[in-house]
């Protein structure tokens, strides 16, 4: 799976995102995008291409959801992420292990 992490510390409390993809192919179908927030180690918000929108964990990550699920042209957007961001990394290291 591909992995990438953002942080940010402010007065010692930690913010992250991680985008994965979970593959089993190289065929769009066969993977998976997914992008999740965390606030002290706790997943708080995800968005899943298979789900297809946001799913809340906490109650801020319910209200995150809600809010992201709205906004024009959002969801759109991260369901896209799957090809532009995972395909062409997936076939990379796809190749790269054969």
């Amino acid at each position: 799976a591909l992995l990438f992490i953002t942080v940010y510390t402010a007065d010692g409390f930690l913010f992250y995102a991680e985008d994965h993809c979970v593959f089993n192919s190289t065929k769009l179908d066969d993977i998976e995008y997914i992008k999740s927030y965390y606030y002290q180690k706790l997943e708080f918000t995800r968005f899943s291409s298979s789900v297809g929108k946001y799913v809340g964990y906490t109650e801020y990550g319910v209200r995150n959801a809600e809010a992201w699920n709205n906004l024009p042209g959002e969801l759109s957007r991260m369901r896209n992420e799957k090809e532009r961001y995972c395909l062409i990394n997936v076939g990379n290291d796809h190749e790269a292990a054969l």
